[in-house]
């Protein structure tokens, strides 16, 4: 770079770079006449190596093309155009849109015409590593500034302390860009600071991670023949900048106290250095573990490992190796997904590593130095509980740059720049019940989890089994899986073991399956409604689930109805008006309006100038309150509860929904009448998202009306990431949902409420979704109907939930 020439024009025919900057943005307003293309879908093409190619750059690409794809709905489509090189020639799964050959110097020229022709491209994004275009620079500066699309650099290196002609170059190409990534904090603070390059082109989105279910690692260990064996692994393209002698070098003084230590090397050479010095590291190294005795303790996978099977690696792994001796390596994918898959790392001091190792989530070591990563690594293995600590802390660190809030990054960037074209809309995971059958066991549903692993001695509660038997009997009516059923009867027996003889419903039991105090130190009012609820539902299912669950549920349900009567607390009483409204036994509808009584006269006495509620404040679960009115007047007919339920839940949603965004109220200051207070960010949990769905289902399918469709998903997109932090809050891996959305992070731990929450909420949305599309065949069906026959879309009046 340092003996790059600048040359006062720039042209294809004889390419150059240029001193000209003031042209770099001089490009044409509009494109030349179009070509025939394959179809009118928006496009962004991504310049960059791809697979088969064996290199980092082309997995990340990969993988960030797919989590666009997973992330966001079909209204858009991202490409692929190809780099090769002459040396090699790859075979593609599926075509590439454009292959560019960076060897060609008349290539560059082509391609570009070819881009700027295409109008569904609606943006350019070049995945930039100066090996990629070394031979032929110039001929990519002027590509660059010949493209007339939005264009968006990743830088994958940023080299600090850069010489005149290296900073001119990189000046010259962030000036013929629209945007730039970095995946570092310190890459953009080298480009603002050592190229003095405009903070505000600078966007720092961090290397994507893969969210890992997950497995036992003994297990793994025993799939892959290293029982009981202490594993230590690296993995990557192999060749000098690993390192992997230092590790080598290490191994002895680590076999003297613990000699049940295997060190797993993953990886083949990189292909680059196999065309130019062959398998010569490699060999070096063979011969190097031959002279240190180490036979039985190394093993190299010379293999480019699917992921799947490197991610299992990664999981079995006790402690992760990173040593290269790159000094100005700005980031590393295997480093990231190694963090990401629960390693405990240690790492020689690269940008990356030290800022996502600061503050003890792993060991720091210096280049080359095995002596100190000897110690390093028997401080490790010699302390069980230090690895968990740095596993765990390297989890949270690393919980925000899953692919998933990558996709996320980038969309909104990539969306900024085109204004608006691609019109993203989240797409809808599919249903995952992986973690509703982890959380349960023979006896109920567990509490809590430590991130995905249930927690057994956080017990069990009568509010989360309620809950998952509603999900879990809602999940058997769309897909009748027959194992529903058996978790739905796990549930209802823990309920009815919690109820005693006197009619009194307990809600708290302990790991060893006894009550616990809590019991008696807490108003139970609430579980018992929620326990209301749930059997009212499974109760109204008869004919559609086996005789013996609707049964018991219904003859459980009337054992608590005497403690009615004495309900005064809101979300009680509104729980309970939900399960006797599901439950729609005649006998009860004068109970179910003493209760609707109440909660209309506690609505008039608080009523008043800007205030639409039932309480002095709104706190947690509160939209069952304006769906209790609902359903009692789809019950009783009363238009006093309609008119409450609409006007209740419109004031709420005014305070929840701010544009096209929901934000619940936050459990670090409920909202207070008539006070003032600063706007809270954090303290938002995923019941509280689900109730309000489950409500505007219920309106939605009452009053007809898209809107309360339109909103629903935007409560849904919470949990896909339009909320304050834009990070996801469901893990699709795992089936799992985070148990909370903070004021700075994600709470990782993935409990049963939470978990359960969000099943209910993308049930909902499924329903409704049904429902939408059936009432719109009805109503092309009316379209063709003479005017004397009767409108079919008036069966829909008393549709309900």
């Amino acid at each position: 770079m340092s003996n790059l020439i600048l040359h006062p024009t720039a042209s294809f025919s004889q390419p150059t770079t240029a001193d000209t900057f003031e042209r770099l943005r001089s490009r044409p307003s509009a494109p030349p006449k179009s070509i025939s293309i394959r179809s009118a879908v928006s496009e962004i093409l991504f310049v960059s190596s791809f697979p088969p190619r064996e290199c980092g750059i082309a997995t990340y690409t990969q993988d960030l093309m797919s989590a666009l794809q997973i992330q966001f709905d079909n209204h858009f489509r991202c490409e692929i155009c190809a780099l090769e090189s002459d040396e090699k020639f790859h075979d593609y799964l599926n075509k590439p849109a454009y292959i560019l050959q960076t060897n060609d110097i008349h290539a560059y020229s082509k391609i570009a015409f070819r881009i700027n022709r295409n109008p569904n491209i609606q943006l350019v994004v070049i995945q930039h590593e100066f090996g990629l275009f070394e031979s032929h620079e110039e001929a990519f500066l002027a590509f660059m500034n010949t493209i007339t699309k939005p264009l968006v650099l990743v830088f994958h290196t940023v080299l600090p302390a850069p010489d005149a002609g290296r900073k001119t170059y990189v000046h010259a190409l962030a000036k013929a860009a629209d945007a730039i990534i970095v995946m570092t904090e310190n890459a953009s603070r080298i480009l603002e600071n050592d190229y003095e390059l405009p903070t505000s082109k600078i966007t720092t989105i961090p290397h994507g991670t893969h969210l890992v279910p997950h497995i036992d690692r003994e297990d793994l260990k025993k799939r892959y023949g290293f029982s009981k064996k202490r594993v230590l692994s690296t993995f990557g393209l192999l060749g000098p900048g690993k390192s992997i002698e230092t590790t080598l070098q290490a191994l002895p003084r680590v076999l003297s106290e613990f000699p049940d230590t295997v060190f797993l090397v993953l990886g083949k050479t990189h292909p680059s250095i196999v065309r130019t010095a062959g398998e010569q590291y490699r060999l070096q190294l063979e011969s190097l573990v031959h002279e240190l005795g180490l036979t039985d303790h190394v093993q190299f996978v010379n293999e480019y490992l699917p992921l799947n099977v490197l991610l299992e690696y990664l999981q079995m792994t006790d402690i992760y190796l990173f040593t290269s001796n790159d000094r100005n390596q700005a980031v590393s994918g295997t480093f990231a997904y190694a963090v990401s898959s629960g390693c405990p790392i240690v790492s020689t001091p690269i940008p990356h590593a030290k800022e996502v190792l600061a503050n003890d989530n792993g060991i720091i070591v210096d280049f080359e130095q095995p002596a100190q990563l000897a110690r390093a690594i028997l401080k490790l293995l010699g302390d069980d509980k230090l690895c968990s600590q740095l596993a765990l802390h390297g989890l949270r660190q690393m919980a925000s740059t899953a692919w998933s809030n990558s996709a996320l990054a980038h969309g909104h960037l990539f969306n900024t720049l085109t204004q608006g074209k691609f019109a993203l809309r989240m797409r809808m995971p599919k249903i995952n019940l992986n973690h509703i059958n982890q959380l349960t066991n023979e006896f109920g549903m567990i509490q809590f989890s430590r991130l995905a692993v249930p927690n057994p001695a956080s017990g069990y509660t009568v509010d989360d089994n309620a809950r998952a038997m509603i999900a879990i009997c809602q999940h058997y009516l769309l897909y009748r899986t027959k194992t529903d059923l058996g978790l739905a009867s796990i549930y209802l027996i823990f309920l009815e073991g919690c109820l005693l003889p006197n009619g009194e419903l307990l809600n708290y039991v302990d790991q060893a399956r006894q009550f616990t105090l809590q019991n008696f130190t807490e108003n139970l009012e609430d579980s018992t409604g929620r326990a209301i609820w749930a059997l009212g539902y499974v109760s109204s299912l008869k004919g559609e689930i086996p005789e013996f669950l609707s049964q018991s549920a219904d003859s459980l349900l009337e054992k608590l109805l005497p403690r009615l009567t004495k309900m005064h607390s809101t979300r009680a009483m509104s729980f309970a008006i939900k399960g006797l409204y599901y439950q729609n036994n005649h006998k009860n509808l004068e109970l179910l309006e003493t209760l609707a009584d109440r909660l209309q006269q506690m609505y008039r006495h608080e009523q008043g100038v800007a205030w639409a509620w039932f309480e002095p404040y709104l706190t947690y679960g509160n939209s069952v309150m304006p769906e209790a009115m609902l359903c009692a007047y789809l019950r009783l007919g009363k238009m006093s509860y309609r008119q409450i339920a609409t006007e209740s839940f419109g004031f709420f949603l005014t305070q929840v929904l701010h544009g096209s965004t929901f934000k619940a109220i936050s459990n670090q200051g409920w909202m207070i009448r008539n006070r003032l207070q600063p706007f809270i960010h954090g303290g938002e949990q995923a019941i509280e998202v689900a109730y309000t769905i489950l409500c505007l289902e219920l309106f939605y399918k009452h009053f007809h009306s898209e809107h309360y469709l339109q909103q629903a998903r935007i409560c849904f997109e919470w949990f896909l990431g339009n909320n304050q932090l834009e990070k996801i809050m469901y893990n699709p891996a795992t089936g799992g949902c985070y148990d909370g959305l903070e004021q700075n992070n994600v709470n990782l731990n993935q409990g049963a409420e939470s978990t359960v929450s969000y099943l209910l909420a993308r049930l909902s949305l499924e329903r409704m979704q049904s429902f939408s599309n059936q009432h719109a065949t009805y109503r092309i069906a009316l379209q063709k109907q003479p005017a004397s026959r009767p409108n079919p879309a008036n069966q829909f009046a008393s549709y309900t939930t």
